[in-house]
């Protein structure tokens, strides 16, 4: 049986004037490179849990839109999508489909609208793949293919996690390759479409089987960048310095996304230094209390650290670590002036890098329900729009014509060549000044 494993993935903003906009704004243009050159590493792990008689093929979007044929050959395809592409998804498995070949369909996207999903498909996974999909592959050669693989409610332990199948990438296509080590996160905010919404119980994997799966890349990609595909990597801090020690020995420079308090941990930052991370991605959110009283469902954590943030953005950067801070414009509670709130804690805080998205209400979050219930969703299932950058809802304080153009005219300034020249430049001085050790 030969079996396509095909990932829908890339950032491909709606707005031509944003997407215009981007076009010269290097900064904007980089990050969005890098999320669209990201391998599906749940493909990669679903490959790692197919029998080797199966002959598996791993595809990419380009690979679609470089011929108007499909690649051919294939008695089945699993498709995995981001929301902004479930479209573009459907219309492909349809394709396939009307070809005589058996389509799967699973992601986070497919977990939250089984539904719609199931109208493109032969079947459809929900939840956690991994415990689901040997009897996938059973049924499929057995052609007893199910509509529905359900393991919604059920957690995959991840010491049983699979070696993904690396060696079906050509690294020469990549900027960086990933590895999971958690899943889920401890904080549960509202707007978050992330692993949480597949395992809502956060779970490390063994370290172990980390260093080991790095190893494997190493195996193809002598000096490889990793990024790390978690939620919230130092979220259980005992397991997070295991992890740092033991990559610290692995001579690769890698990347990953943490909360703010690893600020707070001397011990940590020291480590993280040593072991050759060269940056965090940090969700702040916002520069002040206004936006975030509310945002997590849990707690009101991230709005009980504001006062703090430049210290802890100062702490970390003196390193060496490079800080990503990342901001959600159109917050309930945020008005005009949280624009030019955001400008001027970048300038403060000197951050390296910034991202800036729109609030988006991702289908199965809170955040979507709340909208819809409220009736400030522009559509119900423009999933094209919600690329994080494009408005897909009403605003609470101004309108979504207002949200719009304030977001355009804030990208403009941040990723402005004079503008990160002056991060940049931060950047550097801190450098220069830092002690030998932290302080």
């Amino acid at each position: 049986m030969k079996l396509g494993l095909i990932a829908m993935s890339g950032v491909r903003v709606q707005n031509p004037e944003l997407t215009a906009l981007g076009l010269t704004l290097p900064g904007f243009v980089e990050r969005s490179k890098v999320i669209a050159s990201l391998p599906s590493l749940a493909l990669l792990t679903l490959a790692g849990l197919t029998p080797r008689h199966i002959d598996v093929r791993y595809l990419e979007l380009p690979d679609l839109s470089e011929s108007h044929e499909l690649p051919d050959g294939f008695d089945a395809v699993a498709i995995s999508s981001y929301t902004a592409q479930i479209k573009d998804a459907y219309r492909l498995a349809d394709r396939y489909r009307m070809a005589g070949v058996r389509v799967i369909l699973g992601g986070l996207h497919v977990t939250a609208c089984p539904e719609e999903a199931a109208q493109h498909a032969d079947a459809v996974v929900l939840g956690e793949a991994e415990g689901l999909w040997p009897q996938v592959v059973t049924d499929l050669e057995r052609k007893q293919l199910k509509q529905v693989y359900d393991a919604r409610g059920e957690s995959f332990d991840l010491a049983a996690a699979p070696m993904p199948r690396f060696d079906l990438l050509d690294p020469a296509r990549y900027n960086r390759l990933t590895v999971q080590t958690q899943r889920g996160c401890p904080f549960s905010c509202e707007f978050c479409a992330a692993s949480i919404r597949l395992s809502p119980r956060f779970k490390v994997k063994p370290v172990e089987k980390v260093i080991a799966e790095i190893r494997r890349i190493k195996e193809i990609w002598p000096n490889p960048f990793i990024e790390l595909a978690d939620d919230n990597s130092f979220a259980n801090r005992s397991h997070a310095k295991r992890l740092v020690r033991a990559i610290a020995q692995e001579g690769i420079r890698w990347f990953t996304e943490t909360d703010i308090s690893v600020a707070d941990d001397l011990e940590l930052l020291a480590m993280l230094r040593d072991s050759g991370c060269s940056q965090l991605l940090i969700g702040l959110e916002a520069p002040s209390r206004r936006g975030l009283d509310g945002l997590e469902t849990k707690s009101n954590w991230k709005a009980g650290r504001v006062a703090t943030n430049l210290a802890a953005i100062e702490r970390i950067q003196r390193q060496g670590i490079t800080v990503n801070g990342c901001f959600i414009l159109g917050l309930d509670g945020q008005d005009e002036s949280s624009f030019n709130d955001v400008i001027t804690f970048v300038r403060e805080s000197g951050l390296y890098e910034v991202q800036v998205t729109l609030q988006t209400p991702f289908p199965g979050t809170p955040l979507y329900a709340r909208l819809r219930d409220a009736g400030r969703l522009l559509e119900e299932d423009a999933w094209e729009a919600c690329t994080l950058f494009d408005v897909t809802f009403k605003p609470q304080t101004m309108s979504a014509s207002d949200l719009e153009s304030r977001f355009h005219a804030l990208i403009a300034t941040l990723y402005s060549d004079d503008f990160r020249r002056q991060r940049r430049g931060a950047f550097r001085r801190l450098q220069s000044h830092a002690p030998s050790n932290i302080s």
